[in-house]
């Protein structure tokens, strides 16, 4: 990951694009890519949308991601692993398997 996200930043820095990754600059433009990745599948059937298109956006989305992370100086593999964990308590497997339902629904 740090491979990754070294790249991003040198990509970043010889544009001169810090100035615009602020942390709720890096926020909203997570929004704009995931609005744009919802927009692939608007009124088509799931297997329609353009698999290039979805790579591409879904690429834009963990590249903010990634930065806004750096930003805070966050362990991308810590807070995913935390977040988890979270999730496991919130949706044990006795009552979550198989259903959709939010964890304050189960």
């Amino acid at each position: 990951m740090k491979e990754v996200i070294d790249e991003l930043i040198r990509f970043r820095n010889e544009r001169d694009w810090e100035q615009f990754h602020n942390p709720k600059d890096l926020a909203l433009a997570i929004n704009v890519e995931a609005a744009e990745l919802l927009e692939l599948f608007l009124w088509k059937d799931h297997d329609s949308a353009d698999k290039e298109k979805v790579k591409e956006e879904l690429a834009d989305i963990f590249a903010y991601g990634l930065l806004l992370a750096e930003k805070y100086d966050f362990d991308i593999k810590e807070i995913i692993l935390e977040k988890i964990k979270k999730n496991a308590e919130k949706y044990p497997i006795e009552k979550a398997k198989g259903t959709a339902k939010k964890y304050d629904e189960l």
